[in-house]
């Protein structure tokens, strides 16, 4: 059995003369979560409507459990459970009675709607109405109905938009759930915060095209940033790039920021050039510092 479950093949999406994915090629592997990150406008949720065979690409493929998906061939898309949007379920209806309704339009056991209340942690509220739910309540019953039919890879679209910072964390830890469950998460997101704590890989995307893709570890490497706080951060910016292994140095208000060495460095030669420090700060450089300078 092969390790990648989902993969596209230099995957296009042209709108006339605008390519909203641009030779996208991606790899997902069996039982991790998969973060697709990149700002709104990046092409993410064109590159998911073709993954689901609801949108012709221009060029390239899509292949899932190594089978090619497209409009009209979607037989992969049995073993895949997505939530895009507003889960699009009836207001009126309880939650419990929103996902018999689905179990028994597509055969499933009514059994099974008991097992996935119970993986969202939605059992106590689902015999409420589903226009009553709070908006983290309906992603994770969106979440519950996608599981409904066991699915082993799940395809999302930005499932915290327009949360709280509680519902976000609910939906986090559902996910990291999800995939000891041996399901395969492929999650949509704009949101470094949470790709950062819920992805085992990611792929940044911008302007259509594939900027960066690895492991979080991967992609902060050893890039490290050290802030000296300085009489004269301008100054101190100068002799600091004398420094072979200096990648980066911005003078930025009351301190000069420096990538690429350690903290005992530039001590070093700020004090040889008679500029001592009075703070010196030293930190790894996180998701966010990494996604800006990839995507700006």
């Amino acid at each position: 059995m092969s390790d990648i479950i989902l993969e596209t093949e230099n995957l296009s999406k042209a709108y006339g003369h605008f390519l909203a994915v641009d030779q996208v090629n991606l790899k997902v592997r069996r039982g991790e979560v998969f973060g697709f990150l990149g700002p709104n406008g990046a092409g993410k949720t064109t590159t998911i409507a073709v993954l689901l065979g609801l949108m012709h690409a221009t060029a390239g493929k899509v292949k899932i459990f190594a089978q090619e998906v497209a409009p009209g061939r979607t037989q992969a898309l049995r073993k895949v459970g997505s939530l895009v949007g507003d889960p699009g379920l009836i207001p009126h209806l309880s939650g419990r009675a929103n996902l018999h309704l689905l179990a028994k339009l597509n055969g499933i056991e009514a059994e099974r709607v008991a097992e996935v209340l119970e993986t969202v942690d939605m059992a106590q509220a689902a015999d409420r109405k589903f226009g009553s739910y709070s908006m983290g309540m309906k992603q994770r019953l969106g979440l519950a109905a996608a599981l409904l039919h066991r699915p082993e890879l799940l395809i999302l679209d930005e499932p915290t938009n327009g949360l709280d910072p509680a519902g976000m964390r609910e939906i986090r830890e559902l996910l990291r759930k999800l995939a000891e469950q041996d399901i395969t998460v492929f999650l949509s997101s704009h949101l470094l915060h949470e790709v950062e704590q819920v992805c085992d890989r990611v792929a940044v995307l911008k302007e259509g095209r594939i900027v960066a893709e690895g492991t979080v570890s991967e992609l902060l490497g050893n890039q490290k940033m050290v802030k000296a706080w300085v009489r004269d951060p301008n100054e101190a910016a100068e002799v600091l790039r004398s420094i072979p292994q200096v990648t980066n140095v911005s003078p930025n208000g009351v301190y000069v920021e420096i990538e690429g060495v350690p903290s005992e460095r530039v001590i070093e030669c700020l004090v040889q050039n008679g500029m001592t420090p009075s703070e010196v700060l030293y930190r790894k450089s996180d998701l966010e510092h990494i996604f800006l300078e990839l995507t700006q």
